[in-house]
Formats: C-alpha cells, sequence, structure tokens
C-alpha cells in the first residue's frame, strides 16, 4: 500500500504528484470511507491552488451522496473547532500548512475536531489503492452548503477563554504577522475584539508568499522584528500559512524561540491547575521538564506531529501540549494546534501577570537548541535512518527510538528524523552551551551525509 499522509496529512508539489486526477482519488477515497449520506465540513488555506482543489474535493464527496457544508477559507485551527459544531462527520482541509509556496496537500478531520489517526488514514491509502470511486444515482446525488459563520463562531471561542477585560484594559499594541496566510480573516479580528491597536504585516492573501516563506522561522520574520519596536509595539505575533502556529517577538524586537514560549505556556497551564500532564514530542526542549516538574507537573514525550500529540493528550487529559515551531495545544479550548489561540492565550499571561514578555523568559531555563536539515529522497530515509542507528547507537549514553534517533551525549542530545511532511532528515541538538550544541548538530548532520553517501543516495 502507498503510504500518502505523513506527519500532518498529504503533501505534494502541485502539478507534479498533486494534480486534479489525483486530488480527485483521494476526494473519492475519503467518500468511500464515510458512508452515505453524510455531512462532511471542507475548507481551504490561500494557496493558489487551493480553491480549485477544494471545489474538486466538495465536488467528489456530493458525487458520491454526501452533503458538504463549505467552510471557504479559513485557519486549519479555526476549520477543525467548526468540524463538530456544524454536525460535519469529516472534515477535509486543503491545506499545505508552512511548506513552500510549490506545494498543497489534504488533511483530514475527524467528528471530534482532531485529526484523524493514523488507521483511518491507512484506510483511505487502501482506498485510493483499489481505485475507490463511489457514484450516488441522480436521485441520490448530495448537496453543497456555504456556512460564513465559522470564522465567528470560532473567534467567539476564544474570546470567551481568556479574560476580555482585562486584556482590554492594558491596551496593548500588537504587531501582527499574517503571513499572507489563512490568518487573515480571523487573528486581526481576534486582536480587535481583544481592545489592541493592530499594526499588521503581509495581511492580504496570496498564496505565493511574497512578504517571507510560508514558515515562519527567525529569518523570515526580521521585517516584524524591526517593526515592533519601531512602533513601540508590546509584543509581535506571525503566524505560518494555515496558522495553527504563532510565534513571538517581544518588545525589544527580538525573536523568541519556540521552545521558550511552549516552556512558558506550559508552566502557566501547570501552576493554574496546580499540577497536570503536558504533552511534547522527543524533539522538544529538557527546559519544558525543567520548569513544569518542581510545579508537580508531568512530562508525556510522544513522536512528532499534532496528531500524536494530541490524541496523547486526549488519552491523559493533559493541562497543555504543543511543539517547540509555534504549535501549541489549550485543551481547554480544543485539541488541535492553535495559532490565534496561543496569541490570545500570551496576552491573558501578560495582563494577568502585568509583566512584559521579555521579563517572564528570563525565568525560562535557557539551552541553546540547534535545528538543521539534509535533502533525504523519500526512497532514502529508512534505510539512513538505520544506518544512523548503528553509527551512533554504540557510542551514545542513552538512546531513545520513539521518533527517529535521539542519543544523549555528555551535556546534550541530538535527535536525528526524517520528515514526515518533506523529503528532508532534520537535524536538532541541544545543550547548555552553545559550542556542545553546535558540535551534537555537527555530528548528526556528519552521520546522516556520511549514510546518504553510503547508500549511493544523489548528491
Amino acid at each position: 500500500m502507498t503510504r500518502l499522509f505523513g506527519t500532518n496529512g498529504l503533501r505534494e508539489v502541485v502539478g507534479e504528484a498533486l494534480t486534479a486526477p489525483f486530488v480527485t482519488r483521494v476526494a473519492a477515497a475519503i467518500a468511500s470511507f464515510v458512508p452515505a449520506p453524510a455531512t462532511i465540513a471542507v475548507g481551504r488555506d490561500g494557496r493558489t491552488s487551493s480553491p480549485a482543489f477544494a471545489r474538486i474535493v466538495s465536488s467528489t464527496l456530493v458525487l458520491a451522496g454526501h452533503r458538504v457544508v463549505d467552510l471557504g477559507m479559513l485557519a486549519t485551527p479555526a476549520i477543525q473547532y467548526n468540524v463538530p459544531r456544524v454536525g460535519a462527520r469529516m472534515g477535509v482541509i486543503v491545506t499545505a500548512s508552512h511548506n513552500p509556496p510549490e506545494f498543497n496537500g489534504i488533511k483530514c478531520i475527524g467528528a471530534d475536531g482532531l485529526e484523524v489517526p493514523r488507521e483511518t488514514e491507512e484506510a483511505i491509502e487502501a482506498a485510493v489503492d483499489r481505485g475507490a470511486n463511489p457514484a450516488a444515482p441522480f436521485s441520490r446525488i448530495g448537496s453543497v452548503r456555504a456556512d460564513y459563520a465559522g470564522g465567528d463562531r470560532y473567534l467567539d471561542g476564544i474570546v470567551g477563554l481568556v479574560d476580555r477585560s482585562r486584556i482590554e484594559a492594558r491596551r496593548f499594541t500588537i504587531a501582527l504577522d499574517c503571513g499572507n496566510g489563512a490568518s487573515i480573516p480571523t487573528s486581526p479580528e481576534l486582536l480587535r475584539r481583544l481592545g489592541c491597536r493592530t499594526i499588521t504585516l503581509n495581511a492580504q492573501v496570496d498564496g505565493t508568499f511574497p512578504g517571507h516563506l510560508s514558515e515562519p522561522t527567525e529569518s523570515a520574520l526580521a521585517d516584524l522584528c524591526r517593526v515592533v519596536p519601531a512602533v513601540g509595539a508590546d509584543l509581535g505575533a506571525a503566524h505560518d500559512g494555515d496558522a495553527d502556529r504563532a510565534v513571538f517577538v517581544d518588545a525589544s524586537g527580538r525573536y523568541v524561540p519556540g521552545e521558550q514560549m511552549l516552556a512558558l505556556l506550559a508552566r502557566d497551564a501547570v501552576e493554574r491547575h496546580r499540577g497536570g500532564t503536558v504533552v511534547v514530542p522527543v524533539a522538544a526542549s529538557q527546559a519544558v521538564e525543567d520548569i513544569v516538574k518542581p510545579l508537580g507537573g508531568v512530562v508525556v514525550y510522544t513522536r512528532v506531529g499534532s496528531p500524536s500529540i494530541t490524541r496523547e493528550m486526549q488519552t491523559r487529559k493533559a493541562v497543555f501540549g504543543g511543539e517547540d515551531n509555534g504549535g501549541l495545544v489549550f485543551p481547554a479550548f480544543q485539541l488541535a494546534r492553535d495559532g490565534a489561540m496561543a496569541v490570545a492565550a500570551t496576552l491573558d499571561l501578560l495582563a494577568r501577570t502585568g509583566r512584559p514578555l521579555a521579563d517572564l523568559l528570563r525565568e525560562i531555563p535557557r539551552y541553546t537548541l540547534v535545528k538543521e536539515k539534509l535533502a533525504c529522497p523519500a526512497e532514502f530515509r529508512d534505510r539512513v535512518l538505520v544506518r544512523v542507528t548503528e553509527s551512533m547507537g554504540s557510542t551514545a549514553e542513552r538512546v531513545v527510538t520513539t521518533d527517529g534517533l535521539k542519543a544523549y551525549f555528555e551535556g546534550g542530545w541530538v535527535l536525528l528524523r526524517p520528515s514526515g511532511t518533506e523529503p528532508i532528515f532534520r537535524i536538532s541538538a541541544e545543550a547548555k552551551e552553545p559550542a556542545r550544541a553546535r558540535a551534537l548538530a555537527d555530528l548528526g548532520l556528519e552521520r546522516v551525509r556520511r549514510a546518504l553517501t553510503e547508500l549511493g543516495a544523489p548528491p
């Protein structure tokens, strides 16, 4: 069976692997998985191909006898929030999240608003392989109903979960970088509802991402880092293309690494709940454990990717979870990575404590986290992982194979993991000392390069 879905949905290059016939086959497979007639929600991001692919998905579902609720262009977490609220049996999102502009993809959401488990993806992949093509007779053709209330419904939920009056009283100034993506209908409006003075950057939908690449890395947010102190903002925030992530800039214009925000908001959740479980991936910083354990918190590690994190959070009734890339999960709202909720929760924390973000972050244990990546053809990644596990496993103090290879050495660790969304190998290394973190990352890079060479991968 051909594997189509990666860590966070199916993602391919438009016009190459991702074509109209291929999307039709995937949509037909989804239609065959859900017994007709059923209500299925369809939404999309702002990529150039998303309107066309969303129409293909909707039309295929309708011709199979399903009732489609068209949520239009919304942030991925807004679509997830709406799936159970429109009574949908499943949600289908046309998005490639933070991938470069030439990509697009499909993500499936369960009736509960969570990303579907791997077993569901496997069933859909099997249906694609066997060429499932459900077709309803003319008397049972489905329908499409547009729902334009999804954004307001989502924002009402977020605002109801924070102390709106206290945030309004602070009269925050926020610089918001929408990244030309799907946050534009909701995040600026959220800040307006919370009484913030808002300066927006890249706040026009453009699937070519002219402002900067869709992934909100430090280099991509150079303009935001300059704007925040220039306008006297209290905070800067930025989303990726589908707004399931939020990253921050403090009042001085310093880019805040995602691992620091993950630890800060984990501490806040554990403090408010007087304990509780926090779920993070194996790539998460040691700072999370350092900060929550003294407060009675327990840290549980999973594979990388929001489906693994949110399912584990559901099982363990966790108080918080997320990843160090800005994908944060607030279970009191929904079990989904949520960029807008992260912005609101951060403002709520600042208003509650009366302290600036930079001041709060000084209390978080500091580690240096180095991230690198190497191109790795998909057909080589499993063999590369076997090679690096053999070469590093015997010299490490301890190894963890929850996802890829995490090898602990004196003073830090290095994680080598094939990406589930791109043809690359990700290398992360962390240590207290910057030089040690750099050395561990270089060790990981060297071992992956060596394995690729030995296996005959193209340069």
